[in-house]
Order: C-alpha cells, then sequence, then structure tokens
C-alpha cells in the first residue's frame, strides 16, 4: 500500500470509536484502585473495536512483547482483514495509576499511519524534549543542558526565562534537571505520569500555560506523542536510552541500528497519521467520563495530520 491509499478521513471516525471504547470500559474503575484491572478492561475494549474496523493492521506500539501481553502485543494483527495495511500505535489506558487513584489526565490514546511509518520504538527510555508550533528548526536541542533550552526558547519568543513553564514528569531522575530549571526562573509543571498528555500540552500554550516538556519517559509513548504533534504542530526529539543489554537486544528486535540516534518528530511518524484520545479522567486537555442516570458521556480529541484538523467530539451514550 502507497500512502495514498491510506483514507484518513474514513478511518478516523472509526479510530475514534476504538478510543471511546476503551475510556467506557475503564471508567467503570476510576478511583477503585486496581491499576491492572482498569488497562485490562480498556484493552479488551479497544481490541474489540479495532477488530470491527475494515483494516489490516498491525500493532507497532502496544502493551508490550507477546510473552508479556496476552492481547494488544507489538505485532499483533488486528481489523478485520480488509482494506488498508495499516500500523498501529496504542495505550489502551495511558495512566492507570492516575485513573486508579481518580487522578487527572488519564486518557485512552492511539494513532494510524500506512504501514511501515511509525518508528518501531521498543519498550525502553527515551530521553524527549517537546515544543509548540511557530518556531525554527533549531531553536532547541536534546544536546542541550536543560537551562540553556530555557534561555533559548525564552529568547525565540523575546520573553524572559521567568515567562517559560516546562512539564517535567516527577522522578528521582529528573531531580537535577528540575533544579537546573528552576535555576533559570522558569516554572514547572510536574506531573505524576502520563507523559503523552505532558507533550501534548506544549501544542497549545495559550490554554495549558506550557511552553516545553522534557524529561525521560517510556519510547512507546514518545511516538504516540510525536502523532499527536504531527497533527497540532510543534515539535519533538527523542533519543533512545539503554540500561542493559536486555533493553539494547530489544531494540535489536526492532530493526534499531543507531543506538544514540536523535529522532526527530518526522522521523519516529514520516507519513500522515490520525490521532484519537479520549479522555479517561478529568484533566487540562480533555474532561474524563462523566455519567448521568440515563447516560455515559465522553469527550475525544480526533486530530488528522494531512489536514491539520482538530476536531472536540462529545459523545453521549445512553445506558440500557
Amino acid at each position: 500500500m502507497t500512502a495514498k491509499d491510506f483514507n484518513d478521513r474514513m478511518l478516523s471516525l472509526g479510530l475514534a470509536r476504538v478510543s471511546e471504547a476503551a475510556a467506557h470500559a475503564s471508567a467503570r474503575l476510576i478511583g477503585r484502585g486496581d491499576e491492572k484491572a482498569a488497562d485490562q478492561a480498556a484493552v479488551n475494549a479497544m481490541r474489540e473495536q479495532l477488530n470491527l474496523l475494515d483494516i489490516k493492521g498491525v500493532v507497532v506500539i502496544g502493551e508490550g512483547e507477546r510473552d508479556e501481553a496476552p492481547m494488544l502485543f507489538i505485532g499483533e494483527e488486528v481489523g478485520s482483514g480488509d482494506g488498508p495495511e495499516v500500523d498501529i500505535a496504542l495505550d489502551p489506558l495511558e495512566g492507570t495509576t492516575l485513573t486508579a487513584k481518580d487522578m487527572p489526565n488519564a486518557l485512552t490514546v492511539i494513532a494510524m499511519a500506512p504501514r511501515g511509518t511509525l518508528l518501531h520504538a521498543p519498550d525502553v527510555y527515551m530521553d524527549k524534549l517537546a515544543i509548540g508550533p511557530g518556531y525554527g528548526p533549531d531553536v532547541v536541542s536534546l544536546d542541550m543542558g536543560p537551562a540553556e533550552r530555557v534561555h533559548a526558547l525564552a529568547k525565540a519568543r523575546g520573553v524572559s526565562a521567568e515567562d517559560i513553564t516546562v512539564c517535567i514528569l516527577e522522578r528521582p531522575r529528573h531531580e537535577e534537571m528540575i533544579a537546573e530549571v528552576r535555576g533559570t526562573g522558569a516554572a514547572i509543571r510536574l506531573i505524576t505520569d502520563g507523559d503523552v498528555a505532558g507533550v501534548i500540552h506544549c501544542a497549545e500554550p495559550e490554554i495549558t500555560g506550557i511552553d516545553m516538556y522534557m524529561g525521560s519517559g517510556g519510547a512507546p509513548e514518545g511516538v504516540l506523542a510525536a502523532a499527536a504533534l504531527k497533527c497540532m504542530g510543534g515539535q519533538i526529539w527523542g533519543r533512545l536510552l539503554f540500561r542493559n543489554d536486555d533493553e539494547r537486544g530489544r531494540a535489536a528486535n526492532a530493526g534499531i541500528t543507531d543506538l544514540n540516534r536523535i529522532y526527530s518528530r518526522d522521523e519516529m511518524v514520516t507519513a500522515d497519521v490520525i490521532f484519537a484520545a479520549t479522555g479517561v479522567t478529568n484533566g487540562s486537555i480533555l474532561r474524563g467520563v462523566r455519567r448521568a442516570p440515563a447516560f455515559i458521556e465522553t469527550e475525544t480529541i480526533l486530530m488528522r495530520s494531512k489536514t491539520g484538523s482538530v476536531r472536540r467530539m462529545i459523545y453521549r451514550n445512553p445506558i440500557r
């Protein structure tokens, strides 16, 4: 299949249904303290809906290796078997802990692109840096230190460092980075989980107040974030991080030979992509699932990079 056979307009609403189904399924477990059950509910619903789509899909970013995940594992074929050949990147519940504890910004997330156009990122860490739209190509880079990035972005915006807000995942490994960023006078918004949402914040700084994301997190989530920014605008760079030979072996199995390569947004997602995310818990990007006596309501963001369209949809489903 060539990229021109990828009918993103026709497939996009189907992708939204997949995301919504996962959110519905996990909603009953919000605040119940069971991360695994919430994730499994989302996985089951997402897989069921994916198999209703007329696609020849392969999961390239999923729940893990085949021996670790019973379904939606990397390499699993999904869809009806008819229609275009596509890559699928997904996180059935981005923020399992957030869901279990009823904390903000839990999402269901999925992206689809023509076959062979999404980076097959292994399940390792990735050093990430992201900014919103409207900047030149070399304003900031992963080779800069955290303080240098803040000052460079402030200069490009024509503001002082004190006017910059950086989103960082709150982890012990980021303590030095956090201290260096605060040393510039910049503000930091710390998040406990959910770095796909963290990166997406950069695309709408006028709404979210976030100018830049930095820090290490999951490489698969980096590809999903790149798919979102390819639709919304903005830049992201990622460099895989390896802690041992097993992780380097995962990269080799994924076909990655240059272990030090820095991937840009368009190297992680090399063709047009569609992206859908549905809110599970209330957050700064999407409203969470809302239950009423007669219906359940979700909010979904659906995006297409081909047109740059960003559609927000409220789906109200009667409870029978």
